[in-house]
């Protein structure tokens, strides 16, 4: 038997057991610690933990997200691990990544800058105060990451929170939100401060989003999740889905954009809405491009006969094969009938502008590469693809004056230039890290300023000493 092949059933065999033994160590999660039968309870409690976390000072809850980070950090392997399991999505060493950077780089109390105006009539300050009880709901590509990035957010405004998990990350989010509130109480904090229903309803959101104690909703999900809170009548930050394209022009460093495209596109098997879903390549660089992907990881799709295997394994009745989403490229070549040699990072297809896998975010390695005449052609194509999301584009050029017209002809949320999608998150690029990027409703990668609401206090005539 050719060696090759001995290596991979090898590792399909020792990946089955891990799964199968981490399966067995799944405890029952019981009520408790934020977590309550209904949704009608959870916020009601989370109100009650609102109203008294009032009367805790600025520092207080510098402490308290203080001891979140200190604590949860011990726990970001269980998390990705958790998470892997029961969504059966994503990669578990780019899970523990993304949790790190929730922890880490989600800004606390220190976002919440005051303004001040003074001059012959007073004084006036703008500070940030709490909405009060926020609804969130949360997806299941990135649950315990939105969690913990909304939590911090949240408190750090002086807000209580409730989360409505996915149904298919039901367990372990409220597995974190019984950690989060456990290490809460443990620095002093209120109970119920963070609170989420046992089990994972439709009607859950129906309530979320109607509740009149519900003070704000952060949505953080596909485009109709978002449409529908935006529907409540109550303040939104809607965070929606995103067809992020990635072009690359012909003064592009080559090597390095394939290895960073290859990276950003195959991170957590392409789950994050901000990571590269189709590549327009100047036609003159194409072919080195795609020849250093190769060198990187990807594996191309060269006949049509793979191509149309792919087809169908990926699309079932016209839409994208939930099976696959967030599924290893082996795993999907294996599931396609497409024979492979070494474990690719990521499946790579030359494509027209029209294909399905350029037009709708699959949420799976498998990128698509179209070739285009000019910069100039890349560029209205990309807008094209986008779909008016405004989320997340990328660019791999050495011309400014390029990277300056695309990142103003785009208007996304997001602009990556010659790097991962992943440093827009703080992951090898500068600058703090959230989960919830609000697009549609504006508020772009959201902090705890984003969570709190302005309010203006005026002395008159007083403390101007100029």
């Amino acid at each position: 038997m050719d060696r090759v092949l001995i290596d991979n059933i090898v590792k399909k065999v020792i990946t089955e057991m891990n799964t199968e033994s981490l399966s067995d160590k799944k405890e029952k999660i019981t009520a408790g610690l934020g977590v309550f039968d209904s949704i009608d309870t959870a916020i009601e409690e989370a109100y009650t933990a609102q109203k008294n976390y009032t009367a805790y000072s600025l520092e207080q809850r510098r402490e308290i997200i203080s001891l979140l980070r200190k604590k949860l950090i011990n726990f970001v392997d269980e998390m990705a691990e958790r998470a892997v399991i029961e969504t059966k999505m994503g990669r578990k060493a780019d899970k523990i990544l993304k949790n790190k950077l929730a922890i880490e780089k989600t800004p606390g109390v220190e976002d919440l800058v005051t303004e001040a105006f003074t001059g012959d009539d007073g004084l006036t300050l703008v500070e940030l105060s709490a909405f009060g009880v926020l609804g969130s709901i949360t997806p299941v590509t990135n649950p315990t990451e939105t969690i913990i990035n909304n939590t911090i957010s949240a408190i750090a405004g002086g807000n209580s929170i409730v989360f409505c998990p996915h149904p298919s990350a039901e367990n372990t989010s409220i597995w974190t939100v019984q950690l989060i509130n456990k290490i809460i109480i443990e620095a002093g904090g209120p109970k119920n401060l963070v609170t989420a229903p046992m089990k994972a309803k439709k009607e859950n959101a129906d309530i979320l989003f109607s509740h009149e104690k519900i003070n704000m909703l952060v949505v953080t999900g596909g485009t109709e999740i978002v449409k529908l809170a935006l529907k409540s009548g109550k303040k939104v930050i809607g965070a929606g889905a995103g067809n992020p394209p990635v072009i690359v022009d012909e003064t592009a460093d080559i090597q390095k954009a394939a290895r960073d495209i290859v990276n950003g596109s195959s991170f957590d098997n392409n789950l994050p809405c901000t990571a590269e879903k189709e590549v327009l390549a100047v036609e003159i660089i194409a072919d080195y491009l795609i020849f250093n992907m190769q060198k990187e990881g990807a594996y191309k799709i060269s006949s049509t006969e793979d191509m149309k295997k792919l087809e169908n394994a990926v699309f079932k009745d016209g839409y994208v094969n939930k099976e696959l989403i967030g599924k290893d490229a082996g795993y999907i070549l294996d599931k396609a009938g497409i024979k492979f040699d070494t474990v690719p990072k990521l499946i790579i297809a030359e494509t027209e502008l029209s294909h399905a896998f350029v037009q709708k975010e699959l949420m799976m390695p498998v990128l698509p590469i179209v070739r285009q005449k000019s910069f100039e052609e890349a560029l209205k194509n990309a807008i094209c693809v986008e779909h008016g999301l405004k989320h997340t584009a990328v660019m791999h050029s050495q011309n400014v004056t390029r990277l300056s017209i695309a990142a103003k002809e785009m208007q996304t949320t997001i602009f990556v230039k010659n790097a991962p999608s992943y440093a827009a998150l703080g992951f090898g690029g500068e600058g703090y890290s959230t989960f919830t990027i609000a697009g549609p409703t504006g508020e772009g990668l959201t902090s705890a300023r984003s969570f709190t609401r302005k309010r203006r206090c005026v002395l008159s005539g007083g403390f101007s000493i100029r």
